[in-house]
């Protein structure tokens, strides 16, 4: 089941003094660093970032992120979320924005049981915080897959010249609601076969000659 909210979910004004042209992604190859990682959902060494070679995205790898609700579980573990704070180097003369965001993972949701997913983005030190949600509903066994995206007039850049790191907090939420409580409903953005990608696509923009 796929889950798709429409344009807008990055809704916010244009840094101030950002360019007006969209560029060609810079020809250098971009390396995002992890500052920290902090949650209940990406605990140390199961969260992994990855840069396109194109430069268009990069992408989030999760391998231990799982929210449930059930006789076995306990109450910390209906709600789960990942941190991250990411530092982008980019190459002299461009500024990028996030206009868009992918995410996958698993529901298993029993008749009445109810799951969220969450996400927040923001740049460091500036006052515009762009919140998305998205909910699901029981019953449920597949596949989910959600996305977030905004018009080009709306995207926030990162202003020209200064280094502020990206912030992304997600979160992934189960609830028995009407459901059997005998029973065990979950959601993960992982998967028991092979690791879920989160990706996150860039915009680009070249700034000023100083």
């Amino acid at each position: 089941m796929a889950a798709a909210l429409s344009a807008g979910a990055f809704s916010a004004q244009p840094a101030q003094g950002a360019p007006s042209a969209i560029a060609d992604p810079p020809d250098d190859q971009i390396v995002i660093d992890v500052a920290t990682v902090n949650g209940s959902g990406c605990r140390e060494g199961t969260a992994k970032v990855a840069v396109a070679e194109d430069n268009t995205a990069f992408t989030v790898t999760y391998s231990d992120y799982l929210a449930e609700v059930g006789p076995n579980s306990k109450p910390t573990d209906r709600r789960k979320n990942c941190q991250l704070n990411l530092i982008v180097h980019v190459p002299q003369g461009f500024t990028y924005a996030i206009v868009s965001a992918d995410y996958r993972g698993y529901a298993y949701l029993q008749p009445g049981a109810t799951g969220l997913q969450k996400a927040s983005y923001y740049f460091q030190g500036s006052p515009d915080t762009a919140a998305t949600s998205h909910p699901f509903t029981g019953p449920q066994d597949a596949n989910w897959q959600a996305t977030d995206s905004t018009d080009w007039g709306q995207v926030v850049w990162k202003p020209c010249g200064e280094q502020r790191n990206f912030n992304i907090n997600t979160e992934v939420r189960v609830d028995v609601g009407s459901s059997d409580p005998t029973t065990t409903s979950f959601m993960t953005m992982d998967s028991t076969d092979g690791d879920i990608n989160t990706t996150y696509h860039f915009a680009w923009k070249q700034c000023p000659s100083s």
